[in-house]
């Protein structure tokens, strides 16, 4: 039977004020892991960033704070060599995970943190759900159908995330949504709904923070 995968509505006002609320309170760097061992405590909720080298998840994640350098943005491919811990005050952790796919970095180093991530995504008990970025200008690619396949086997949730959606016109932006959609029926572990979403124009930024609040409550 195929899943259908609407963007998500706008939020309620009340969710979205809450949402707003979490991301003005405090926003902290926790840590850089590089290691299993380096981890902090599994204390509290948890939600992780995932997405192809370059997708402009520090971006997001800039946008989502209202902080412009609290996730380093950069035009370099696989910047991001380890797994950034953020505190949302005490409510939960939000993590920004190496990009895959191409990186210009050696290759020793890719296998490193390519392998670190399968381990967290496999292994992090209060995970509550992975968004799964995609630009908006090349919709879903093999190597995405490679960490979305690691979360199904992992029993992790995961969202997709469209960014850069302001960098193409309507028609195409729809064309991209349908060929998730499609791409998206062979993946168990998909939240049946994709966030639209453009840093710059702060498209879809309400309804993440929403999502977010409403996975780190209580």
């Amino acid at each position: 039977m195929k899943v259908s995968f609407p963007p998500a509505p706008e939020p309620e006002v009340e969710a979205a004020e809450a949402g707003r609320l979490l991301f003005a309170g405090p926003v902290d760097f926790v840590k850089g892991v590089v290691a299993m061992d380096g981890l902090p405590p599994a204390d509290r909720p948890e939600v992780c960033f995932a997405g192809r080298s370059n997708v402009g998840k520090s971006s997001l994640i800039n946008a989502l704070t209202g902080r412009k350098g609290i996730a380093r943005a950069s035009n370099t491919p696989g910047r991001t060599q380890e797994l950034n811990f953020f505190a949302l005050g005490d409510r939960g952790y939000l993590v920004d995970l190496p990009g895959y796919g191409y990186a210009q970095a050696p290759v020793a180093v890719v296998q490193k943190w390519q392998a670190l991530l399968k381990q967290y995504l496999a292994g992090r008990p209060n995970l509550r759900r992975a968004f799964a970025l995609i630009d908006a200008r090349h919709g879903i690619k093999p190597v995405d159908h490679e960490i979305m396949t690691l979360l199904d086997r992992s029993a992790v949730p995961f969202q997709v995330v469209v960014t850069k959606a302001d960098k193409i016109g309507r028609g195409a932006l729809q064309q991209v949504l349908a060929q998730i959609e499609g791409e998206l029926q062979k993946h168990p572990a998909a939240y049946p709904e994709l966030v639209v979403t453009s840093s710059e124009k702060g498209e879809g930024i309400p309804t993440l923070r929403a999502i977010i609040e409403g996975l780190t409550a209580g």
